[in-house]
């Protein structure tokens, strides 16, 4: 019996090895009877993207901080796209948080003038409050200088934009940011020179490299209009290649640089900041790229 038992079990044996030889795909060598190795699932990978963030921290500039969209002459951050409590614009904070929670857990540190040299500072005083979201807004003040020589140069833009994710990442890892493009000024001035009001505000000197001499329609004219549009694709350029590098950061993919706004949607007082109902349009654009299941293209 016992040599019966032996040698049914060579006759398996060899049978699996000749077996294991012919199959198109490998077999793991196994005793007879031996049971077949189970099958782990993959853990599914943890989105490093959460749609649904908690709080919200805001940097930028006069835009950030709606100057000129409530009153003359004058920051008015209810109305931010970013972090206001006005209804009726109805921030990214407000649509994220709720009524209560835009009053607690968000901030706007943005400063009217500001240019991207001033971003690492910002982000700095942003990362103290460990906000879950972070949303960058900056770069129109650095094209808009009173000549095109002034304009900052594109790598000495890159530059700051990347020291200002570094001072995020030192003291608040996890933060999420959202990277607004800057808009396109020449669309502002396309918008804006036909209206003899807003001609006459831009002679005080709002945005002198874009919008100084509107009506101009000149060959040099049209070339320093250009130079100055050219300068802002090349700084979001330098956002979204900044921002590529980073997992939890998400560029809007140029959805404000290519948003078309009209007379309605720019102020009443300077025809070049965005009105309320600019602020609720970025707004809307804002909480679309933030809430997406994927980053834009």
């Amino acid at each position: 019996m016992r040599g019966r038992r032996r040698f049914r079990t060579a006759v398996a044996s060899a049978a699996a090895v000749l077996l294991c030889a012919g199959a198109l795909s490998g077999c793991d060598a196994a005793a007879p009877g031996a049971a077949a190795p189970s099958v782990r699932a993959k853990p599914r990978p943890v989105p490093l993207w959460d749609r649904s963030p908690a709080s919200v921290a805001a940097v930028g500039d006069s835009i950030t901080r709606a100057f000129d969209a409530c009153d003359v002459l004058a920051d008015c951050p209810e109305v931010s796209w970013a972090t206001g409590t006005d209804a009726t614009v109805n921030s990214l904070a407000l649509r994220l948080l709720g009524p209560q929670g835009v009053t607690r857990q968000s901030w706007n540190l943005a400063r009217t003038g500001a240019r991207m040299a001033e971003l690492p500072g910002q982000m700095e005083r942003a990362a103290a409050v460990k906000p879950e979201l972070v949303t960058v807004m900056m770069g129109a003040n650095d094209a808009c200088r009173d000549s095109t020589e002034l304009m900052t140069p594109v790598e000495e833009f890159r530059a700051s934009f990347a020291a200002a994710m570094a001072r995020l990442r030192a003291t608040a890892p996890k933060a999420q940011v959202y990277v607004s493009s800057v808009p396109d000024l020449k669309r502002l001035w396309s918008q804006g020179r036909v209206s003899p009001r807003a001609r006459q505000i831009w002679k005080l000197g709002i945005c002198a490299s874009m919008l100084a001499d509107a009506e101009d329609l000149s060959a040099a004219a049209e070339r320093r209009r250009t130079l100055v549009r050219d300068r802002v694709v090349a700084y979001n350029t330098a956002l979204k290649d900044v921002c590529a590098k980073d997992q939890r950061c998400r560029y809007d993919g140029g959805a404000v640089f290519a948003f078309r706004f009209d007379g309605g949607q720019l102020s009443p007082w300077d025809w070049f900041h965005p009105s309320r109902d600019g602020q609720a349009r970025l707004a809307e654009i804002a909480h679309r790229q933030v809430t997406a299941a994927e980053p834009p293209a």
